[in-house]
């Protein structure tokens, strides 16, 4: 049931509105799942589908014991499907409008104090073409706070090294213009002078990262990176790409960046969504008052 429905569906997410390929991926997991609900259900046609349906099918989710922000997704991505049915088959859309999206629960980023963060670059030190690799990484992850998916989604050409930019396609396709700091663009040069070369091998293209076979370095592949970095530094915590994304924004915050600029760094279409890191930088001050004042 379904399949050329969703098949349309996810080519118009995809190239007419230019999701990005994660978003697809998740997308048709989503409708997948809500299709298979639909057929343990009998119910036979979308258009059958009404309001005690999505009830009951949220309530699964919900006893699944699934976190509010997947199924907030979830729930977007079975709205966003049927507003396509309604437009595109006249295929009434209400059931699912009429549901309120779960609170999210709110936690706050974890980031790396900079004394951490220099532990992870000393961590990442080597003459090795991977380590060269992964010292380079590592700056410019932490220089541009890109998201791991733009970052492996770059080729050679968006990087201009002698005016430190670099240029960077984020969410929706929409493209930015991000700094590079000394550090990072030191280490892009090493990296792209002596290590990807040797990386490369017999391969032809041009992804700027590459993993030891020379193939573009996937979004998984950045994870085992930082993973590996965290256990040769003499950090016990944890670690997770969207970490350093973090990190970047809170230390920009802490020495006195404006949340406008930050905003436009992340690429963050809206403020609200840069004010989280405004909670971190106060816990920050607040702990450095408790410490540092006499009578605090």
């Amino acid at each position: 049931m379904g399949k050329q429905e969703l098949h349309d569906f996810l080519e118009f997410i995809q190239l007419d509105k230019n999701y990005s390929p994660h978003t697809v991926k998740e997308y048709e997991t989503d409708l997948v799942q809500f299709i298979a609900f639909l057929t343990e259900e009998s119910i036979a046609s979308f258009e059958e589908v009404e309001y005690l349906h999505a009830r009951l099918y949220v309530t699964k989710l919900y006893n699944a014991k699934l976190a509010r922000t997947t199924i907030s997704r979830k729930i977007s991505a079975i709205r966003t499907f049927y507003m396509f049915l309604s437009k595109e088959r006249s295929v009434n859309s209400d059931a699912f409008q009429a549901l309120f999206h779960p609170k999210q629960q709110k936690k706050l980023p974890q980031f790396f104090y900079e004394e951490e963060l220099q532990a992870l670059f000393e961590a990442v030190q080597g003459e090795t073409p991977l380590a060269i690799r992964n010292q380079a990484l590592l700056e410019l992850l932490y220089a541009t706070g890109m998201r791991v998916s733009e970052l492996t989604a770059l080729d050679t050409q968006a990087i201009d090294l002698p005016y430190g930019i670099v240029r960077v396609m984020g969410k929706g396709r929409k493209e930015r213009y991000v700094p590079v700091g000394s550090f990072a663009v030191s280490a892009l040069e090493t990296y792209l002078e002596t290590a990807r070369p040797r990386l490369m091998k017999n391969a032809q293209h041009a992804t700027l990262f590459v993993n030891n076979r020379g193939e573009p370095l996937t979004d998984m592949g950045v994870r085992y990176i930082l993973q590996e970095i965290v256990k040769k530094s003499t950090l016990t915590k944890s670690i997770y790409p969207h970490m350093i994304r973090h990190t970047f924004a809170t230390h920009l915050l802490n020495n006195g960046a404006d949340m406008r600029t930050v905003q436009e760094l992340l690429g963050h279409s809206s403020l609200s969504s840069t004010q989280i890191y405004t909670h971190v930088t106060k816990d920050h001050l607040l702990s450095t008052y408790k410490n540092a004042h006499p009578r605090a």
